[in-house]
């Protein structure tokens, strides 16, 4: 079954309920890091949770792009809404197979530091469905550490010689 979940732009980020952000440095340098995200088969390999992504549209990818992420838990369909190579990579959730959210975006945003590398910022923001709200704390603190995996596991992604 999927569940539907509200169609939102980018301007959506600012009044989320749900805000969940981590910031991590990346020793390669953006475009690298963005050709990581853009790379479908990497995505297992540093999200923990993640089994497969595939893009559901053809090339060339970008603003308007689609892809079906399998979890260990549910499958989640997305819509990009932004595409910026090494600046920003940003999708809005369409459905998933559980109904955890009625909106959603992940929002990555990469800033060029000194000596070749990148600071990631990584937000995730939600509109939570009525049984994620009653689940309060444990299920903000479920993504809160889900989403601080995914960028530990990037860091040391990158740092064991991937996107260079």
């Amino acid at each position: 079954m999927r569940f539907k979940c509200r169609p939102v732009e980018l301007d959506f980020i600012e009044g989320a309920a749900y805000r969940f952000e981590n910031v991590v440095e990346l020793e390669t340098s953006p475009e690298a890091v963005f050709d990581i995200f853009a790379d479908g088969e990497s995505w297992p390999r540093w999200f923990d949770g993640i089994k497969r992504v595939v893009w559901t549209s053809p090339e060339p990818k970008g603003v308007g792009t689609t892809r079906t992420v399998t979890l260990t838990t549910m499958t989640v369909h997305e819509h990009f809404l932004a595409w910026e190579r090494g600046r920003r990579f940003a999708f809005r959730f369409e459905g998933s197979s559980l109904p955890l959210c009625r909106a959603g975006i992940e929002d990555y945003r990469l800033e060029e530091l000194p000596g070749g590398r990148t600071r990631l910022h990584y937000g995730v923001y939600l509109e939570p469905s009525l049984p994620v709200r009653l689940a309060g704390p444990i299920a903000r603190a479920q993504f809160s550490s889900m989403f601080r995996r995914a960028a530990a596991g990037l860091k040391t992604y990158v740092a064991t010689g991937h996107g260079k």
